[in-house]
């Protein structure tokens, strides 16, 4: 199982984005790893898709691509108050920590302060 930051989403979908080709890659990579985020990052890949009245659209082609919704548990609170002391990352990427520890998933993310916060919890980075 992989943990999808939001940025990897939005390179996949932006041909202009720095990531692009790194997303095209890992999606290639691991075409039959089951792949999951959580809402809030969800909300993040789709904040641009609104804008333009796509959002529906985006949410379709995420699920014709596979991604799964991780729901947030009931504790999601206190489980990402105690992720970001523990980690001092932004809240978005504690969502990601939390979703990757709900699921038992490695993270794919861009961001080296993500992949070391995984890293100083035991996660698994892609």
């Amino acid at each position: 199982m992989i943990a999808l930051d939001a940025a990897v989403l939005i390179a996949l979908f932006d041909a202009n984005d720095a990531h692009h080709a790194a997303a095209e890659d890992l999606f290639a990579t691991h075409p039959t790893e089951p792949m999951t985020i959580g809402p809030i990052n969800a909300a993040e890949v789709l904040v641009r898709a609104a804008r333009e009245n796509r959002d529906q659209e985006m949410s379709a082609d995420l699920r014709a691509l596979g991604i799964e919704t991780t729901p947030l548990p009931d504790d999601a609170a206190t489980r990402l108050a105690r992720l970001r002391a523990h980690t001092r990352a932004k809240m978005p990427d504690c969502c990601v920590l939390l979703t990757a520890e709900q699921t038992s998933a490695r993270i794919a993310t861009f961001d080296e302060g993500l992949k070391m916060a995984a890293r100083s919890l035991g996660l698994g980075v892609v």
